[in-house]
């Protein structure tokens, strides 16, 4: 359909157009998809057997909808994708406030216009982009913001008394009228503005200051929520949850492959940036490692959540890491280092919430901890356990690598040390090189070192050897040894 000749009411009809409520357009545009095998939320990983399935059905059934999850786990990004399920242009009554369909209007304005002017009433159309309207839920929202208010200034410049419903200067619902409209966190509005809420939802009444409208509104609602807010902010008044039709229960990806791919994604920009920084595929599933075990810390509260965007912000700083390093030495490219981790430490205390525990360990220190436990946890996965006491006879693959280090009294990687002197440094440890050989032989020549680090760094966890942060820097030493020299 040509739009652009289409101007009026009568040109409108004679192109075949009916009228459709949002509700019916995209359970019609959805279920084309559907029939076509077409995806209907790019970009959203781990959800294809659970929310997305439920999100479609909730769409067919015609349902207001609540997707209830912790943050960071791609509630906003599920709403905002529904537009793609509105026609690409609908027809508006030219001129209305609360974008009017001409075959069904609800405004006075509207209904007066078509009853003056019928076929002739001009229209415009409107793009689905314009047919999203978000909220974000704080105790300062108001009836006014969201349902309207009186004009004290519309009274005047049209010469109205109070008693004259165009006086009244209509919210954000009402404006939202035959588009989606979105409110996060609905535990956080106060119970009056909810109770005001649900008669929209149920019966199209919208009363304010004593007017009494009858809007039948053509509204699609998505409502988000956090478990979280039902026991510490507040909750969703009944009648309103009532009438909700569908809650959809989001969650966190279930392995590493999915997170991988969630913050390779989201992090595509960054990384293009920073093309001559090499990360090794350890390194990335170390990183959301990170957010596995933050999840399950005894330091970190769980209710809070950890959200996907702890891993994406915190690979942005390992580039970054890597990148500022290879600067200050003149390396034109360089490869992240395990030392490197210890850059995105402001990334993850600014994405846990800590309980009583985890704030008297401090912030900083939590995050240190989870970044040894995720490189505890992936070491396993590539070598041998490392066994905390050996029985006699039984061969300890880690036995030299320690003893190298009894003989040596000093080793340290510093920030500051060039790609070159750092592969000095650790090619100095020759049994690192020993075991790569025997269990890591197909590892890439540029992740080879990263991989003696990662060694170093499991056997200081696993307290075979000391680990210290020098600030600019590690130092490992030999347990043992360490203790003798201090004697």
């Amino acid at each position: 359909m040509k739009i652009d000749t289409i101007k009026t009411f009568g040109a409108l009809k004679k192109a075949g157009f009916e009228y459709k409520g949002i509700k019916e357009e995209l359970r019609r545009n959805l279920l084309q998809k559907i029939m076509k095998k077409e995806e209907t939320f790019k970009g959203i990983h781990g959800y294809e057997y659970t929310v997305i399935p439920e999100l479609e059905r909730a769409i067919l059934s015609k349902h207001n909808i609540n997707l209830l999850g912790l943050r960071g786990q791609a509630k906003t990004r599920l709403a905002r994708q529904m537009v793609d399920l509105l026609d690409e242009y609908v027809p508006v009554v030219e001129g209305s406030e609360i974008n009017d369909d001409p075959f069904k209007p609800i405004s006075r304005f509207a209904k007066e216009l078509l009853e003056e002017e019928g076929d002739k009433t001009p229209i415009t159309w409107l793009h689905r982009s314009d047919r999203f309207s978000e909220k974000l839920a704080t105790p300062d929202v108001t009836v006014a913001d969201l349902v309207g208010d009186v004009d004290p200034i519309k009274a005047a410049n049209l010469k109205l008394t109070y008693a004259d419903d165009r006086v009244i200067h209509f919210g954000m619902i009402p404006r939202a009228n035959r588009s989606i409209f979105v409110i996060n966190e609905l535990p956080d509005l106060q119970a009056r503005i909810q109770v005001a809420l649900f008669n929209i939802l149920q019966e199209g009444d919208v009363q304010i200051r004593g007017f009494k409208l009858r809007l039948p509104l053509d509204i699609q609602f998505v409502f988000t929520a956090n478990p979280e807010d039902y026991t510490n902010r507040g909750s969703i008044v009944t009648p309103l949850k009532d009438r909700i039709g569908s809650q959809i229960l989001t969650h966190y990806p279930d392995d590493l492959k999915i997170a991988r791919t969630i913050t390779a994604q989201e992090t595509a920009e960054a990384a293009s940036e920073k093309e001559h920084v090499h990360v090794p595929e350890l390194a990335k599933d170390i990183l959301e490692e990170i957010s596995f075990e933050a999840r399950k810390s005894e330091f970190i509260d769980a209710k809070s959540g950890v959200s996907a965007r702890l891993s994406i912000t915190a690979f942005q700083n390992l580039l970054s890491t890597a990148e500022r390093r290879a600067l200050q030495n003149g390396d034109e490219k360089t490869s992240v280092r395990l030392s490197d981790f210890m850059g995105i430490i402001p990334a993850i205390t600014g994405k846990v919430e800590l309980v009583y525990e985890g704030e008297q360990e401090g912030a900083s220190e939590v995050a240190q901890q989870l970044i040894a436990s995720a490189v505890k946890t992936q070491f396993e996965a590539y070598f041998p356990k490392i066994e905390k006491l050996q029985k006699e006879g039984d061969n300890d693959p880690y036995a030299e690598v320690v003893s190298w280090f009894f003989e040596e009294s000093n080793f340290e990687l510093l920030d500051s040390l060039s790609d070159k002197e750092y592969k000095t440094e650790l090619n100095r440890i020759s049994p690192l090189e020993d075991l790569l050989r025997e269990y890591m032989p197909d590892a890439l020549e540029e992740d080879r070192y990263f991989l003696k680090e990662f060694i170093l760094w499991a056997l200081a966890e696993n307290k075979k050897l000391s680990k210290y942060n020098l600030g600019d820097g590690l130092q490992f030493k030999d347990v043992y040894g360490s203790y003798i020299s201090g004697l």
